[in-house]
């Protein structure tokens, strides 16, 4: 099973917050550097969308339609139905943290190298990925805030006007210095992504540093853990079912349903960690938590079942005809090599005939 690296300094990170928690004047500059760091994150994002690729991928309206419905529409409606598991399984807290999970965008990276593996549709799951994380953008705060508010209990305009200035705003000037600053983006994009990274590490810490003096983490036993862990584990693997035998009943070809399987099941660490900090406040602590386990499980069960997937003889099927398609092509043009090069000397000695 794979362990996500960046998983464990998250966990270094939490640890960090719980043995050295920011206080004070600290928390004050933690919380001001976490602000800028989520606008930067935000501002990258839109540097880094291209808006021809995105729309070229809207000939494929459909696959993306039905991704879109599994992370926006069937994941938050399987949230809300989770209200009924308080208080014997979830806290109110964790619920909160449970249905904030479901309303995140879905992953770009991993849905990508899934597919790829499982032999699905790859380009299909690069657009799939992208627009979900461009929708996400506004779709994620928006029924958070219309769904949790600023108590958990309805729209909170505070909230929105947050999203707005910290989210939306860095992101449409990212996209609009994108013609400038593109280039320079691109050509430094692992840098960038350290500096992503990093930043995502600092928005958990002053999370985490604020739940440790509020002392929310009291609120949380290892029973409740264990709940919560195998009410995400029913939530995934519903979701997997869902999104492969949907699809099929949608009538998308294998490809096609592997793509949707993959992008359409799973959810985004990196966007949600930002946003929940926004929406969450003081509270972010407990509402990421679901999202980072989640996330661990996404990944280890979904290598699993790419892994499985490469080996159906349908994909197998597939990669023998592609393979005797190559070698006949090769073998034919092989062959009119070899008649270029048996005509050559005839050619030429009638050439010195002539002379």
């Amino acid at each position: 099973m794979p362990i996500d690296p960046y998983i464990l300094l998250l966990l270094g990170t939490v640890g960090l917050a719980a043995l050295l928690p920011a206080r004070g004047t600290g928390a004050d500059v933690a919380s001001g550097a976490s602000t800028a760091a989520i606008a930067f994150l935000f501002f990258l994002y839109g540097a880094r969308l291209s808006t021809r690729e995105a729309m070229d991928g809207l000939r494929h309206w459909r696959l993306h339609v039905t991704v879109l419905a599994c992370t926006f529409v069937v994941f938050p409606l399987l949230g809300l139905a989770s209200r009924g598991l308080v208080p014997v399984f979830l806290t109110d807290p964790l619920y909160q943290g449970l249905l904030f999970l479901t309303l995140v965008p879905s992953t770009i990276q991993s849905s990508i190298a899934f597919t790829s593996i499982a032999r699905g549709n790859v380009p299909a799951a690069i657009c799939a990925g992208s627009f979900s994380s461009l929708v996400g953008i506004v779709v994620t705060p928006l029924l958070a805030a219309a769904l949790l508010g600023s108590g958990g209990g309805g729209f909170s305009t505070d909230s929105v006007v947050k999203i707005v200035l910290q989210l939306l705003v860095p992101f449409v000037a990212g996209q609009v210095l994108r013609r400038w600053i593109g280039g320079f983006v691109a050509r430094h994009k692992k840098v960038l992504g350290l500096v992503d990274r990093g930043s995502i590490l600092l928005v958990v810490y002053t999370a985490f540093s604020e739940g440790m003096v509020q002392g929310v983490w009291h609120q949380v036993s290892p029973v409740r853990l264990a709940g919560l862990l195998a009410v995400e584990a029913v939530l995934l693997a519903v979701m997997l079912l869902l999104t492969w035998y949907g699809a099929k009943a949608l009538r998308f070809g294998r490809e096609d349903r592997i793509a949707i399987q993959f992008a359409g099941s799973k959810k985004s660490l990196a966007a949600g960690l930002p946003m929940a900090s926004v929406l969450f406040g003081a509270q972010a602590s407990l509402a990421v938590l679901p999202l980072m386990l989640f996330h661990q499980m996404q990944l280890m069960v979904c290598a699993v079942i790419a892994k499985r997937r490469s080996h159906d003889p349908e994909a197998v099927d597939s990669e023998q005809s592609e393979q005797s398609e190559q070698s006949g092509q090769s073998g034919q043009s092989e062959e009119a090599e070899a008649s270029e090069k048996s005509a050559a000397p005839a050619r030429t000695g009638v050439g010195t005939g002539r002379r």
